[in-house]
């Protein structure tokens, strides 16, 4: 993330810091000793060493500004590279968010789900409210891997020159997919052991019909504890840094994805829209995140109805209420009394 945290600084960071922590320099004071004036209190900041500009990436290359150095906290300072990535994580995560599901709600989201009886009263404001309330203790919780990733602890190269062997920067990408694909498939079933399932999963099981707004809408420790294997990848194995940029885009947009409701295809191995839905509404089923598979050899695999793939009776009365009666049975054995208000009861009640 040092090529994001770069373009920020240039950008963003430089001036900001400048602005709210500036270094005690004076007017008079030369752009050549600007560097060992700003520099000179660094140890009481959390900076070992003065900030020498270095390139995160030979792709890019962008002259840091008399800024950069204008800041008692200067680039390489810890505590700063935290605060960069907590406001990076939460701003850029809230404006991917609204607009990737915004454009999946207009363009993709069948607004006859609306009419779903499982359907909540007054759904997208709830899920909105959720996922804003979750980004900031998500970014909290998430800035401290970025932070390593920066200062060196990671195992992220630059070009493929680099590359541990021949084809590596190929085999990454799926390397990635199956690494993640395993750890969050028992994460994500793990959290719907009893014990735990209630606190920190269920705000997501809330919607039982999800729109593309559910897709962030989160407890905090939940979402955050699906994403550890991500950010513990790059850790473990070398990964490219612009794949990584690229990956950690694709996961964002496949979240959103997976909740649009739009069942593309009814493929035995993605584990797709169709198969999130039948996780949504039957809770005990299809757990993993991009493939079929580790659920299939852990035994909770649920092939989605058929009736799914055909827009004559994917939105009909009939499938709906199908998947209503199973979905309440299911849900006195994993919750209980059903606590959620649908805006079906309001309709009833008219």
């Amino acid at each position: 993330m040092d090529i994001i945290l770069e373009i920020w600084d240039t950008f963003i960071g430089d001036r900001l810091y400048s602005s709210l922590l500036p270094a005690s320099l004076s007017s008079s004071v030369s752009f050549p000793a600007f560097v060992n004036a700003a520099n000179s209190s660094l140890a009481l900041f959390g900076a070992a060493e003065p900030f020498v500009y270095e390139q995160a990436t030979q792709m890019i290359y962008l002259e840091p500004s008399k800024y950069a150095y204008l800041s008692v906290w200067p680039r390489n300072n810890m505590y700063r590279q935290f605060t960069s990535f907590f406001l990076i994580t939460w701003i850029f995560g809230l404006l991917v968010y609204f607009v990737v599901a915004s454009l999946s709600y207009v363009f993709i989201w069948d607004k006859t789900t609306y009419n779903h009886p499982k359907f909540l009263k007054n759904q997208i404001r709830l899920e909105i409210k959720q996922a804003m309330g979750a980004m900031p203790p998500m970014a909290l919780l998430t800035a401290p891997f970025f932070v390593l990733e920066v200062r060196g602890y990671a195992k992220l190269y630059d070009t493929a020159a680099e590359e541990p062997f021949p084809f590596y920067s190929l085999i990454q990408f799926p390397f990635f997919i199956c690494f993640t694909d395993f750890f969050i498939y028992w994460i994500h079933r793990g959290l719907h052991h009893p014990r735990v399932y209630k606190t920190l999963h269920k705000p997501h099981h809330k919607w039982i019909m999800p729109s593309p707004y559910a897709s962030h809408a989160f407890h905090p420790l939940d979402g955050w504890s699906q994403s550890v294997p991500y950010h513990v990848f790059p850790f473990l194995f070398p990964l490219q840094k612009m794949a990584y940029v690229f990956l950690f885009g694709f996961i964002n947009l496949w979240t959103v994805f997976i909740h649009d409701g739009e069942y593309v295809a009814n493929s035995p191995i993605v584990n797709g829209a169709a198969c999130h839905t039948m996780h949504h509404l039957y809770f005990n089923y299809n757990y993993g995140q991009f493939t079929t598979f580790w659920d299939r050899l852990g035994g909770s695999y649920r092939k989605p109805n058929e009736e799914l793939f055909r827009r004559e009776t994917k939105m009909g009365d009939k499938e709906w209420q199908r998947q209503a009666k199973e979905m309440e049975t299911i849900l006195k054995d994993v919750e209980g009394e059903d606590d959620r208000s649908y805006s079906s009861d309001k309709k009833k009640n008219l």
